[in-house]
């Protein structure tokens, strides 16, 4: 049920979940099941019914009582319609009522769709009908996308499709020699051990009997874990496979040491397994310790790390480019894999249920300790870097071309250097921020931005009360916004006094932000310029270096100045060398009215720190 309070957080906040504004005062939005099927097929989100979202904010419109009913009546009867959205995933308690003052609100709650589920589409075939969320809104889904979702979808794990033409020939004997020592390692004498190839592979999953059809063969998974190079990549099996490993530790080179199918070894999945967990656990300190008098050198952040690289192995979809990509930076091990999550975002943190794309590869590499089966393994991961005092994984989902990200810092929450920065920059205001503060301050440094999804994985504090606090942190020019509402993320900005927020390697920046802060009042000319500065200093020169100009070249340069960022009258004049007055009176009050600016405060246009960005004409 939606209340009055998450509507009015929806508006102020609005990156916690997603939602969409529709006024439906001439009617049921024809719109409405376009979105129904995105954001099912996304991550949910509300659709909230007497509502527009304008460059001002919201506008409540409101509904009549019998608008209301009849509106709640058209979303059940199309939810049940197949011509109209192909699964119904509304109950009761998902269609409500919310009081706005005077105004009534009909809000529809779209749940996630699970695997088996999708694609949830809107017409009567899949392709050309479904849709997704991305920022800008709704987007329809090329047949790839929706061929991925309905294969994601079949019963049959990804993995366990029989090869037609491959026998045990594609398979390299040394790799399947290897994992049986493997697990004689990691379990000791085990039954599978004594049977055939053949017969082990089928215990395992790499070999597959459809008695229906009285067919029998290889199946993906057993070509993926212990095939030949050469055969894993034929147009029959999966031709997009890559693996990759690459070492960044010494910022001069490109890579300081990799590994990837270059034809000196068999590159299969074990293969790449046995070579690189070695050197991503040697990323790891050790620490001395003893375990029933016998020392033991892995850690909980050993066991993390394992996991969150078995992980992108069992869940990669090998039918996509890009493939597996494992970076280790020094301060970081970044791993990436083709294909979307089978989970929500927020189960996915939650943990205890697991949704495998290839439930064979991840029951082979579990018979060698690693990768879990019950749901734990992202606990896991979160378990082992806490163990470590480092900063929370995060884990970003990426559209187009779809694949997961997951970052694993290995550097303390708030590192010394980081706390010494602030300090210097704070001064005696470092005492008086709460740790809130601080951390969104010190993420914003070290993540190069900060975003309110990012601090609820490292705070226990409520999104809106998160979001209050950058906003705060923004009005007294600490963080910049780059101001794409429920996606917000925050750069570090000049902050309060003189210069930019830290020095960093003896030369000033602001912290790799691309944008000037909105709401401080000086452009700090006198300070250190950094690359944005001066690139806006170049788009203004035509202006500034004239006594007087045409009209409409001041008002295209005000126009550039202002895209992607929010400038002040005081930043503006100081580009443009002008004074303050004549440039608001002559210049950006009458582009506002006229469309072309649109203030950062339209609720109070008088605001010392009113700001100006251009105003989007695509919508």
């Amino acid at each position: 049920m939606t209340s009055h309070e998450e509507v009015l957080r929806a508006a102020e906040v609005g990156e916690t979940t997603d939602w969409e504004f529709k006024s439906a005062k001439g009617g049921f939005p024809g719109s409405f099941w376009q979105t129904y099927s995105a954001m099912a097929n996304s991550e949910g989100g509300v659709i909230l019914l007497g509502v527009r979202e304008t460059d001002d904010g919201l506008r409540v419109d409101g509904l009549a009582s019998e608008r209301i009913a009849l509106h709640r009546k058209t979303a059940f009867d199309g939810a049940n319609n197949k011509a109209a959205i192909s699964v119904n995933l509304l109950s009761e308690s998902d269609v409500t009522v919310v009081e706005m003052g005077t105004a009534q609100l009909l809000s529809v709650r779209i749940p996630r769709a699970t695997r088996t589920q999708r694609p949830v589409y809107h017409g009567p075939v899949p392709f050309g009908n479904t849709y997704r969320r991305l920022h800008e809104g709704d987007y329809r889904c090329d047949d790839a996308e929706v061929r991925r979702m309905l294969a994601d979808a079949d019963p049959l794990a990804r993995d366990q499709k029989i090869l037609a033409g491959f026998s045990l020939d594609d398979l390299d004997g040394a790799s399947l020699r290897q994992y049986r020592q493997r697990i004689v390692a990691a379990k000791g004498d085990h039954p599978w051990l004594g049977l055939g190839d053949r017969e082990f592979l089928e215990k395992l999953g790499g070999w597959r009997r459809e008695r229906e059809v009285e067919s029998e063969g290889l199946t993906l998974a057993g070509l993926l874990m212990f095939g030949k190079d050469t055969a894993i990549r034929l147009p029959e099996a999966a031709p997009a496979y890559f693996v990759d490993y690459r070492e960044r530790l010494d910022p001069t080179t490109r890579w300081s040491d990799r590994i990837h199918p270059d034809g000196t070894w068999e590159a299969n999945l074990f293969q790449f397994y046995q070579r690189v967990s070695p050197r991503l656990a040697s990323a790891l300190p050790v620490p001395f310790r003893l375990e029933g008098g016998v020392r033991k050198d892995e850690t909980p952040a050993h066991v993390a790390l394992r996991e969150a690289f078995v992980n992108a192995l069992i869940h990669c979809d090998y039918a996509e480019g890009g493939g597996i990509v494992v970076e280790r930076h020094p301060d970081k091990v970044v791993i990436q894999n083709p294909g979307t999550l089978l989970v929500s975002l927020e189960q996915y943190a939650r943990g205890g249920i697991t949704e495998c794309r290839n439930r064979a590869l991840q029951k082979m590499f579990a018979m060698i300790g690693g990768g879990e089966q019950a749901g734990s393994g992202t606990a896991k991961i979160r378990a082992g870097w806490k163990w470590q005092a480092w900063r929370a994984p995060l884990i970003e989902v990426i559209d187009q071309p779809d694949r997961i990200r997951l970052t694993l810092p290995m550097v303390s929450l708030i590192p010394q250097e980081t706390v010494e920065r602030l300090r210097a920059h704070l001064g005696p205001l470092y005492d008086q921020m709460s740790a809130d503060e601080l951390q969104a301050l010190a993420t914003a440094d070290i993540e190069e931005g900060v975003s309110n999804a990012r601090l609820q994985q490292l705070l226990s504090t409520h999104p809106w009360d998160i979001t209050r606090m950058l906003q705060g942190l923004c009005q007294r020019g600490l963080l910049v916004s780059d101001n794409r509402k429920r996606w917000t993320v925050y750069r570090l900005g000049l902050g309060v006094g003189a210069g930019p927020l830290f020095e960093k390697a003896g030369r000033a920046e602001v912290a790799s932000s691309p944008h000037l802060p909105g709401d401080s009042p000086h452009l700090a000319t006198g300070e250190v310029l950094d690359e944005e500065f001066e690139r806006l200093k170049t788009i203004a020169k035509p202006i500034a270096n004239r006594g007087k100009a045409p009209v409409p070249e001041v008002r295209a340069v005000i126009q550039e100045l202002c895209r992607g960022r929010f400038l002040s009258a005081d930043q503006l004049a100081s580009l443009l060398n002008r004074g303050v007055p004549n440039l608001r009176d002559r210049y950006l009050t009458p582009m506002v009215v006229d469309g072309d600016l649109a203030f950062r405060y339209p609720a109070i246009p008088n605001r010392p720190d009113q700001a100006y960005t251009t105003r989007p004409r695509d919508r």
